[in-house]
Order: C-alpha cells, then structure tokens, then sequence
C-alpha cells in the first residue's frame, strides 16, 4: 500500500527532540506572539492545521477526518484535511505545501515511517508544531521500533499492545468455545511489516492467545493493509496449508481480517471452522447486518473520531495554551460481535 520514499540519514544534533519536536518561529506567520516553551510558537489569532492521512478513503481515516473537522468547528480551527494514499512522496511535499500556506501546526498519518526524519526536519525549518495520529515515526531514523523512546514523535492514537492483547484473548475464548484441537488450527497472523504499531498489535495478540491456548501454530502474513491485498496472500497461505481443519485470524485491521474470512470462505472453509476477530469493526458489522453465518466472531471497536478529534484538541492546547504534547494519548475501545455492535455505538457505514 505504501509508495517509495528515500531512506534519510539521521538527523543533525541540534534537533529538538522534546515534546513539541518542532522548532518555531514567527517569521512570516500572523497571528502569533510568545512561544509554548519549546520554541513553537503560541497563535492568538485563528488557528491553522492541516491534517495529512494515509488511505484518506479508508472508513477509520474517514470517521478520523470525520472527528477532527467536528473538533475544528467547534473550536474556530481553520482545518485542512488531506488524503496522502498510499504515496509516501507525497507525504514531504503536502507538509511542504502546509507550511507555505501559514499552517501553524501539522497532524500527520505517514503512508511510509520511512519518511519521518524528513517530514520532521521539514516541519522543523518551516516553524510548525508536527503531532503524529495512529502511527508512529521516527526523528532520527527510518524504523521507529529501533529508535529510543525520546525520538518518537509524539503520537495520539490507540495502544497497540493493549489492542492486540484484547484481540488475542477474544480469539482465545472463541476458540475454547468452539472446542477445537490445537494439531488441526492454524492462525494467520496479517500485517504490513514496516508499519510498527502493527507489528506492537500482532505480536501482542499471538502473545495473549499463546498463554490461554498453547501449541497453536501462527502463520505470519505479510500483506498492504487492505481487503484485496490481504484476501490475495492469505488466499496462497490457504491452498499451502491445504489440510488444515480450523482457522483462527487476526491483523493490523479489519482490513486484514475481513481479506482472510473471504479467502477462506472462497476456499469453501465453512463458517464454523473460522474464528476471525477483527481490528477496527467498521467492516466486521458489515458481515453482521444480515443473518448469514460469517467467520468474523468479533472485533475490536475502535472510532476514528475520537482519534481525530483528540489530536486536534491536543494541538490546540499546545498552540493556543503552551500545553505540552503527551508522548502519547489513547482513546478508549470495545470489544464487539453480532450481538453488541449497535449498543455499543458503532455506526456501519
């Protein structure tokens, strides 16, 4: 899913790696005066911000997009949203782009965390304030698992850990509950292996199915992150494990998930032989708004607005009130199935 973006070398000794990251100045900007104790500027006129997602079309990005413009308006924040694909070159020029236009603050979901020296050294000489949504980069190289925990970007999100461990121990309670053996399960275990955060959901959902349910093969997936992609290579670790009975699935997101119920269901595993517990639930209800059995059992609610909306919020406070970004800030999930998607509030779209 991710476009090609050069790999930057790390960055020079004076950048700021504190809670803003970005360094600031007023030159050129209107409406702003004092700084926020870091060097970014304070703004005391109307706000600036534009919010730069990866897979802008996605349902999770679009609720995000969604929560954020809801947050704008009710602040009088002047918010641009813009859909970065899949192209992580686009990614440095719309931070550019932002800068030029007098943005006095930039959200960011990279296409690529390869690119995250460059967008923050981008974000630094223009003067804006960089705050990261859902997935994490890097000030100081292109990998963000290998980088320490004081040159990662200040992120608002979900916690990866804590999310794949409720979709590990689902996946554990369906399973004991179906009875199955652990010699005739697999579970297919699908991601984009560059993305960090997918790779903090996946190894925690392996590690709380393991203490619950040991001895359960795990076929990790390398996939793009989307329905089609993930169906395709999911679709070819079936047909290899030809005589496997039952099918556990977990991902990334629903994405990953609902790619794995499809292929299995097209490879004519029944229903009742798959156990998929979904990341995300804005495709998981899709499954669950008629009455035909589905492999996907449950998933994790997670609402993109609530995101988008606490990232815009986190930004005002630091613009307007000089209150420092977090390391990190959460929103809340719930676990959902068939039964308790609607009461729980999810809308499917």
């Amino acid at each position: 899913m991710l476009g090609t973006a050069p790999r930057r070398a790390a960055l020079a000794a004076g950048l700021l790696v504190s809670l803003g990251l970005s360094t600031a100045c007023s030159s050129g900007r209107t409406g702003t005066t004092g700084t926020t104790g870091d060097g970014v500027a304070k703004v005391e006129g109307t706000l600036s911000i534009a919010y730069l997602q990866k897979q802008g079309d996605q349902e999770y990005f679009i609720g995000e997009a969604a929560g954020a413009q809801a947050k704008a308006k009710e602040l009088g924040i002047d918010l641009k949203v813009v859909n970065l694909g899949n192209d992580a070159n686009k990614t440095v020029s719309e931070v550019q782009s932002a800068i030029a236009q007098k943005a006095n603050g930039v959200i960011i979901v990279v296409p690529d965390p390869a690119v995250g020296p460059q967008v923050v050294r981008t974000a630094q000489d223009g003067g804006v304030a960089l705050l990261t949504s859902d997935d994490q980069i890097c000030t100081s190289g292109p990998d963000p698992a290998a980088c320490g925990a004081g040159d990662l970007v200040p992120r608002i999100g979900f916690s990866g850990a804590q999310m794949g461990e409720e979709v590990g121990k689902r996946a554990a309670a369906e399973f004991a509950k179906a009875g199955w053996s652990a010699a005739d399960t697999r579970v297919v275990s699908a991601w984009k292996q560059d993305v960090t955060v997918c790779g903090e959901r996946v190894a925690a959902a392996k590690e709380a199915f393991d203490a619950a349910v040991p001895g359960v093969r795990t076929l990790d997936v390398p996939t793009d992150n989307t329905p089609t992609g993930a169906q395709d290579r999911i679709a070819a670790t079936v047909t290899a494990n030809a005589g496997v009975k039952n099918w556990v699935v977990w991902g990334c997101n629903d994405e990953n998930v609902m790619g794995g119920v499809t292929a299995l269901a097209n490879a004519g595993i029944a229903a009742d032989r798959v156990i998929g517990v979904g990341l995300g639930a804005y495709l998981a209800c899709k499954e669950w708004q008629s009455d035909k059995p589905s492999g996907m059992k449950a998933a994790l609610f997670i609402n993109g607005q609530d995101v988008g909306a606490l990232a815009v919020q986190t930004m005002y406070d630091k613009l307007k009130n000089g209150k420092d970004f977090p390391r990190e800030a959460f929103a809340p999930t719930t676990m959902v199935d068939r039964a308790t998607w609607k009461s729980a509030g999810l809308t499917c779209a």
